[in-house]
């Protein structure tokens, strides 16, 4: 789950095993003294999410063409650029609304499961998520060479 939930995320195996051991070894590493996980598949998931999320940024700051600076691309541009430019569209939401982001498209929860996980409202949910699909399609858009206002 941790490995898929990654994979997703970052769109490649290795990047996906990086962060299935870096889960492993922050949970590994917990104090003794912290609080027992009530829901580990939870846990396990929001850490991947996390991770994942944490990575894109660390090689965001790599790149040396930002995103706003994309040329313009025709729609049916290649499907795995695409994904990339979302990745990394997706590294500059703050990261609880990546993080909501992610569990509602990537691993396909609804907003009720999702509040339920993250101790908020449904309606925190869906606002997080209409603001993040908001400012994800305005960055898409610019890459896709079309106007949003």
């Amino acid at each position: 789950m941790v490995f898929r939930t990654a994979y997703r995320i970052t769109g490649n195996a290795a990047d996906a095993e990086d962060v299935l051991q870096t889960v492993f070894l922050r949970l590994v590493r917990r104090s003794e003294a912290a609080k027992p996980l009530e829901n580990a598949q939870s846990y396990l998931r929001r850490a991947a999410v996390n991770a994942s999320i944490d990575l894109m940024r660390s090689r965001q700051s790599d790149r040396s063409v930002q995103l706003f600076e994309v040329p313009s691309r025709a729609p049916q541009q290649d499907a795995g650029e695409l994904r990339e430019v979302l990745r990394l569209a997706l590294a500059r939401l703050n990261p609880r609304s990546a993080e909501i982001f992610s569990l509602r498209f990537f691993e396909d929860f609804h907003n009720q499961e999702i509040a339920r996980m993250l101790n908020i409202s449904i309606v925190t949910v869906a606002v997080t998520v209409h603001r993040a699909r908001r400012q994800l399609r305005k960055e898409l858009a610019s890459y896709l060479g079309e106007r949003h206002e």
